[in-house]
């Protein structure tokens, strides 16, 4: 990774100011911060064979402590005994539910499933997404949730439908309907 400075005094004092600080441990050359900071570390790369040294030279890596995800995968539903587990599942927890009803042919739902993956990171302690392929659940279950269109995303909570966005249209305007439909039920 290339780190970009208006001039290398920059690092220089950075380096300088976190020595002055006790912020890192010099170790075998390296410079390391403690494992709960964020920010970026200095790796020194000079010789450690007791020459002098005529030039630094140093190895910057950021790193962020971040365990949010980024995606979170869809869960599938299988069959309309799967789908009332989930339900009660959620309404015990009083947690609403989103339901991707897509199509394994559908272009525009394949495009958007992934978007939908990183909408779930975003919500993840929120609400729980699901998708369901409508030409591998018996039809019971489609007719359940009453779909003619696809992709349509769904909200339930208590158990019952709330909303939906049917999503013929670009991925971009069918995620911010989705997005407001969460905060009309969260």
């Amino acid at each position: 990774m290339s780190v970009l400075a208006a001039n290398s005094h920059i690092l220089c004092r950075e380096m300088h100011h976190r020595e002055h600080q006790q912020q890192f441990w010099i170790s075998g050359g390296s410079l390391l911060l403690p494992k709960a900071s964020s920010g970026f570390g200095l790796l020194n790369r000079n010789r450690d064979d007791g020459k002098k040294m005529l030039k630094w030279d140093f190895k910057v890596e950021a790193f962020w402590n971040d365990s949010r995800p980024t995606v979170v995968e869809l869960e599938a539903i299988n069959d309309c005994d799967h789908f009332d587990q989930i339900l009660s599942r959620a309404q015990e927890q009083s947690q609403p539910i989103i339901i991707d009803w897509m199509a394994a042919w559908c272009r525009k739902c394949i495009y958007l499933k992934p978007k939908l993956e990183k909408l779930a990171a975003e919500y993840d302690t929120k609400i729980k997404f699901y998708y369901v392929d409508v030409n591998k659940v018996p039809q019971a279950l489609v007719k359940r949730g009453n779909i003619s269109k696809m992709p349509t995303i769904q909200i339930w909570k208590d158990g019952e439908f709330k909303a939906e966005v049917i999503g013929g249209h670009q991925a971009w305007l069918v995620l911010d309907e989705v997005r407001e439909m969460i905060k009309k039920f969260v």
